[in-house]
């Protein structure tokens, strides 16, 4: 299996709850990325699975039961984890969240390379047959009637329209992830990226050099509400590139001019791994998000004509 040579701690801060949390991630023997709650008594291994996903409203995926034994905030974590080819951990946790470090997968990556893996490139393969695409409207239909008149009317605000959709098509190079943000704010506007990951040593770096260290953004103006939600309680200037739409601006300097489309990239790349493989296709994500990913797999494992597997 590939896994990591030795176990590894790592400490910090969800950003939701703004609490501290300690996880240790330790090689293992059993194929999947598994976690497991060491504060609750009795819990059990929770897989890192888009079907065990149990919720993405809070602008990220949570796996578990929201009830009870879950893990908020996996997507960098799991992206780091995709272009390192590891397909067997055991991560201990202490909380809920998964530390958010500097809001970007950099950080993971970097401590990945220090201890090392094994390689065996045993990561299941996963080839899209047949093309699945999502839209944003599927995702508000589903949704209570007051929550679609409160996205209605914040839209009429906003100017902000539903048309997000996620594509996955064939394409047998590995996953080629085309994405596009359109936000009304001028600091980030239209937006877009492209990345193949292929798993080759040149991609490993292309993403570690250019794509990792993209952090999460968010507003200002909404931060108080989040917290008041239990939301964002642990994001600051260290970990979020932090909008401030009084002078169209970030309070903080980017990395990149596209760091807000290249984040999106580390979200897809995480979202994609909770397959359970390595997917080749072609991902095209407009106004994407956590959501639409996950349903995305969701519609693709719904028919076995749609992909094959390869152990």
């Amino acid at each position: 299996m590939t896994t990591f040579k030795s176990e590894v701690k790592i400490s910090g801060k969800g950003i939701h709850s703004g609490a501290p949390v300690n996880m240790v991630i330790k090689p293992s023997d059993k194929y999947g990325i598994f976690f497991l709650r060491t504060d609750i008594k009795g819990s059990d291994l929770i897989p890192a699975t888009y079907n065990n996903v149990g919720e993405t409203k809070m602008r990220n995926t949570t796996i578990g039961d929201i009830n009870g034994a879950h893990v908020q905030t996996i997507e960098h974590i799991m992206a780091a984890l995709f272009v390192y080819g590891v397909g067997s951990a055991v991560i201990e946790i202490d909380g809920p969240e998964i530390p958010i470090l500097d809001g970007s997968a950099k950080e993971f990556c970097d401590i990945f390379e220090t201890i090392g893996v094994n390689p065996n490139n045993n990561l299941r393969k996963i080839f899209v047959r047949k093309t699945v695409v999502v839209r944003q409207s599927e995702i508000i239909k589903a949704l209570p009637l007051f929550v679609r008149m409160e996205i209605f009317f914040m839209n009429l605000i906003s100017g902000r329209k539903n048309n997000g959709f996620v594509k996955l098509s064939p394409d047998s190079r590995g996953l080629f992830v085309d994405a596009t943000l359109q936000y009304p704010e001028k600091i980030i506007g239209k937006q877009s990226a492209r990345f193949l990951f292929d798993g080759t040593d040149d991609s490993r770096k292309d993403f570690i050099d250019n794509f990792a260290n993209s952090r999460t953004f968010g507003k200002i103006s909404e931060w108080q509400h989040l917290k008041l939600h239990g939301m964002a309680r642990g994001a600051d200037e260290t970990n979020v590139i932090a909008l401030n739409e009084a002078f169209d601006g970030t309070i903080n300097e980017l990395n990149n001019p596209d760091e807000f489309v290249m984040h999106k990239i580390i979200d897809c790349l995480g979202d994609m791994f909770t397959s359970g493989g390595f997917i080749y296709a072609n991902m095209e994500s407009y106004k994407g998000s956590h959501a639409l990913n996950n349903l995305v797999l969701k519609k693709l494992f719904s028919n076995n004509n749609n992909y094959e597997i390869i152990d």
